[in-house]
């Protein structure tokens, strides 16, 4: 009996082989495709969570803090007409443009949002959409009116309520009424005041300051 070996094709193998540095190549390809992408990917993500960070951190020191405020009572003696409010920067933050800051206001008839646009010679109590700036004498000493950017830097804010509530039948804050004030910079940063008018005003005269 006689037996006979067959070879293996040599081609058939060769074949293979090519075959298999093909899927190898193509899987390295796509690991350095996907590898590429996740790179990206989370740099873009780091980005933003930077700039989402800076975000909250301006909206918490870049504020306005006021200093103290008061109520002057209006030409009907039965409301206060006026608020005002003196402020300045608050601790860390930023130089901060009072033109870039607006107020928002918030009564129990009325709301209102708030520009500046007044200037250094300024003297009216504001209007229903605006309010008022004035420099406390002795702080602006750069001259840099309407821009807090130093410590030291004070302003008085004045808003018209009686402009403002006039819209509702009112001559301004009703004793006992409470407004509330939303400072926002332009970084974003909100300084909430809630103001109570005092119970009673009877006996003041037009232009008398009262506490709130």
């Amino acid at each position: 009996m006689e037996f006979i070996q067959h070879d293996d094709d040599s081609g058939t193998r060769a074949q293979v082989g090519i075959g298999t540095l093909i899927v190898f190549i193509a899987m390295v390809l796509v690991a350095a495709i996907a590898a590429g992408v996740l790179v990206n990917t989370a740099g873009f993500l780091q980005a933003t969570a930077e700039d989402t960070g800076q975000e909250s951190v301006d909206q918490v020191t870049e504020r306005i803090e006021v200093i103290n405020e008061h109520g002057t009572v209006g030409t009907n003696t039965e409301y206060v007409a006026n608020l005002t409010l003196t402020v300045g920067l608050a601790s860390g933050a930023d130089a901060t443009d009072l033109n870039s800051t607006t107020i928002k206001y918030l009564s129990e008839d009325s709301v209102a949002t708030l520009s500046n646009n007044t200037n250094a010679l300024s003297g009216d109590p504001g209007t229903d959409t605006a309010f008022n700036v004035t420099a406390v004498e002795g702080t602006d000493t750069d001259n840099s009116f309407g821009v807090l950017n130093s410590e030291e830097d004070r302003y008085e804010v004045v808003i018209n309520a009686e402009a403002i509530e006039s819209g509702s039948g009112d001559s301004g804050l009703e004793p006992g009424e409470t407004v509330r004030l939303e400072i926002t910079t332009q970084s974003g940063g909100t300084t909430s005041v809630v103001l109570t008018m005092p119970n009673q005003i009877a006996g003041s005269d037009p232009g008398d300051p009262v506490p709130v």
